[in-house]
């Protein structure tokens, strides 16, 4: 019973270790961030880059809210740390793009719902994602060959002759509607936190051509942002842009074929030349070409930009988006072949990987940092009370 107890304290201790740990680090990048944007408020030569330096003049003192909202304000598109005389090897040490990256892992955790699997940021890389999708795709796979219809050729290609509609219902409605709140009761807590005030139909609309046209990813002159060199270029824009308008219309194609199924009884499978196929075709293609450029610019990023302990995070959120996109190509390609259940068995494990890691991946940075660019946009229409000009 004493050796019981004395294994439970040490459990408790080290656990308290690593939670104190935990802070410290958070504490430690937060004072980071609070330190470089007192020496760029001093010396602002880069405040035309991105809403990042405006908003910093804004601020005569960085708390954990400010340090919070401009990091997820931050694109990291590397301008400024090409473009600051103050960079390593210079004792000052400013690199925005890495402090900021720092942070906005510590804010994916702080403002993860519920907060305790916020650690799961941690441990959403590369691996994880694809063991993950694969373990599911296996789970789809084994009840089909055990009825023996693994490989079979359904009438048509339908795939609810393999795995019928109520059951993908049942199946994957409970993670995305859960996925869906975690991330709206984030986003929640982060606007509370930062105090972000009310939004105005003009500020609405700024942050949404914001985030619609990507444009802090332009460097603040429109010749683009900075990767691997001091060379201009607008790849990282584009590459993101084909990402997010590519996941947006594949969004959209399930939608289509949603209304198709309940409003018009029109039950699937669909021609090649219909709306819900021909949509989310053009998205499969247009998230394949995203993903495979930003994984490259990725491998060739300078290693100042960004933080490199969060690449197995980043890698695992795009090896996940290019598995569901190029499984579903290929699933649209041969679903009238034999092959079709086990295409159908990878896709829809990805589908439901994607979605369970969904409020603990990099997935959580697009509605972060939006809530954070309609601050912006909000704060921007009100008086500067700091003395200090932004232009």
């Amino acid at each position: 019973m004493q050796q019981l107890d004395t294994l439970i304290e040490s459990a408790r201790t080290w656990s308290d270790r690593a939670t104190h740990s935990a802070h410290d680090a958070d504490a430690n990048a937060e004072a980071e961030v609070a330190r470089i944007m007192q020496i760029c408020n001093a010396c602002r030569y880069c405040e035309g880059f991105c809403a990042v330096f405006p908003a910093m003049t804004r601020r005569l003192e960085f708390g954990t809210a400010d340090v919070h909202y401009l990091a997820n304000l931050c694109h990291n598109c590397g301008a400024c740390l090409h473009a600051c005389q103050y960079a390593p090897p210079h004792e000052f040490a400013v690199n925005v793009p890495n402090a900021m990256a720092r942070v906005r892992m510590n804010t994916y955790r702080h403002y993860a719902w519920p907060r305790a699997l916020g650690a799961l940021y941690e441990r959403n890389g590369l691996a994880l994602s694809l063991a993950l999708a694969g373990g599911l795709a296996l789970f789809l796979i084994l009840p089909l060959a055990l009825r023996g219809t693994l490989w079979m050729s359904a009438p048509g290609g339908n795939f609810y002759e393999v795995f019928s509609h109520s059951l993908m219902v049942a199946f994957f409605a409970p993670p995305f509607v859960y996925a869906l709140v975690a991330l709206a009761l984030g986003v929640r807590r982060f606007w509370r936190e930062t105090s972000a005030g009310h939004a105005s139909g003009p500020a609405v609309l700024e942050a949404g051509g914001a985030v619609a046209t990507l444009k802090y990813l332009d460097g603040g002159h429109g010749e683009g942002c900075n990767n691997e060199d001091d060379a201009f270029t607008l790849s990282r824009r584009r590459f993101h842009q084909l990402t997010f308008y590519g996941f947006l219309l594949c969004f959209l194609s399930t939608c289509i074929a949603t209304l198709y199924h309940y409003l018009l009884r029109l039950e699937a499978p669909y021609a090649y030349t219909s709306v819900p196929t021909l949509v989310g075709t053009i998205g499969g293609i247009a998230l394949v070409i995203g993903v495979v450029g930003l994984w490259r610019l990725n491998v060739r990023r300078h290693p100042l930009a960004g933080d490199p302990q969060q690449k197995p995070m980043d890698r695992g959120f795009m090896a996940l988006l290019l598995l569901i996109a190029a499984s579903g190509l290929a699933l649209e390609v041969w679903r009238a072949t034999p092959s079709m259940p086990i295409l159908l068995a990878v896709h829809l494990g990805a589908v439901l990987s994607f979605f369970l890691t969904l409020p603990y991946g990099k997935f959580a940075h697009g509605p972060l940092r939006a809530a954070a660019l309609l601050k912006w946009a909000i704060e921007r229409r009100e008086p500067n009370r700091t003395g200090l000009t932004e232009d």
